[in-house]
């Protein structure tokens, strides 16, 4: 019942969309997964999940003056797929015999055009930095390379943009505390500058958390990115992380430093990007991260305009644990994909060492479970 009554009001809204001057524009992906992990530890030996997961956005001018932009995740899933969402009964929609399922807003805000400056304000997407693989200054979205597929989740709050050259932005922001029933702690509010040259970018980036627990002072961050064009693109990436009442030293910084070519007239495409990850820093605490160094390699290979595949790796230097991950993707048809993705978390155990389970391991230190291999079968249709 309760599914029920979010999708009809969520229709509702974009329905009368329509009145705002101008036809919405409507479009999505719909993604038919199914997964097969061989366990460690306490996990089973074999288990598979099965998902489907659609993405629905709209988009509406509003005499050229305001766009509304909207987009909701609706989620079925069975198996290892529907343990996440077992394990916060508070995002279930529904759950039925051999299911569970989910539904929540992942757009939700408005943008008012003037001359000068722009405003946005509802839930929406707040990203810093030039980074791609780990981006330490996206403090408010952090990103995890492991799961290249996760779409970055939004925050509620506000930015205003004045753009005072062709090549110049500042920008203004604001978002909501962490815990969403905070009614006066933990707000972030900070400023940004970029400028852009032919060959070089740079932007530049301010923050302060109001005192929350554990931080009587507040929190500063402070964070710098550059992206050159040099034959390959070069970028750099840092944010640092001052908590006075934590001490934060060293242990506030996160930084990542890496290139990007293409060549073989654009059929190979390489990556790599090295990250330093303090253990107070916005990478540990984004994803999770318990190690401090840190390579993430992509190497992408288009056989024709409909097939590709590709080799990505993730390494930790501190523990040696690897996690390659091999994918193939094929294009049956003009917005409908194929793919496979096979990853393997590998550490020193794995070839035969005692006592040496890594981060990126099969089973790493302080889990029960986790798992040797995962396989993904997916189906990609965009409309």
């Amino acid at each position: 019942m309760k599914m029920k009554k979010i999708v009809f009001a969520l229709l509702a809204v974009f329905l009368s969309s329509a009145g705002f001057g101008q036809e919405p524009v409507f479009s999505g992906i719909l993604d038919s997964k199914m997964t097969y992990s061989a366990g460690a530890g306490d996990a089973p030996v074999a288990a598979f999940g099965l998902e489907e997961y659609a993405n629905f956005r709209i988009q509406a001018k509003i005499r050229n003056r305001a766009v509304f932009y909207g987009a909701f995740n609706i989620i079925a899933a069975a198996g290892t797929s529907a343990v996440p969402l077992r394990a916060n009964p508070s995002s279930l929609s529904a759950a039925g015999d051999n299911y569970a399922a989910a539904i929540e807003p992942e757009r939700l805000y408005v943008r008012l055009n003037s001359e000068y400056v722009d405003l946005d304000a509802g839930l929406m997407r707040l990203a810093f930095g030039f980074g791609q693989a780990w981006g330490p200054m996206d403090f408010l979205n952090p990103r995890d390379p492991r799961f290249p597929d996760a779409r970055p989740r939004a925050v509620l709050g506000a930015a205003a943009a004045a753009f005072p050259g062709d090549a110049a932005k500042f920008l203004v922001f604001g978002a909501a505390p962490r815990d969403s029933l905070s009614t006066g702690k933990g707000f972030r509010f900070g400023l940004t500058g970029e400028q852009h040259w032919n060959r070089l970018s740079v932007q530049g980036l301010y923050a302060y958390e109001t005192p929350n627990e554990g931080s009587a002072l507040g929190i500063h961050r402070m964070g710098l990115s550059l992206k050159a064009e040099a034959g390959a693109g070069l970028l750099a990436d840092a944010l640092y992380t001052y908590d006075h009442d934590g001490g934060t030293g060293i242990e506030g910084l996160a930084a990542c430093a890496g290139l990007d070519y293409s060549f073989y007239d654009g059929k190979f495409y390489a990556l790599a990007e090295y990250l330093y990850s303090g253990s107070a820093s916005s990478t540990a605490e984004g994803a999770g991260l318990a190690n401090r160094n840190y390579l993430y390699a992509l190497l992408r290979y288009s056989w024709n305009d409909y097939t590709a595949t590709g080799l990505a790796g993730m390494i930790c230097f501190d523990d040696w644990s690897f996690s390659p991950i091999l994918t193939a993707e094929y294009e049956l048809f003009q917005g409908f994909t194929l793919g496979l993705t096979v990853r393997v978390p590998l550490d020193r155990e794995v070839f035969g060492a005692e006592d040496a389970a890594g981060e990126l391991g099969p089973l790493p230190p302080g889990h029960a479970a986790g798992s040797r291999a995962l396989l993904t079968l997916s189906g990609r249709l965009r409309f």
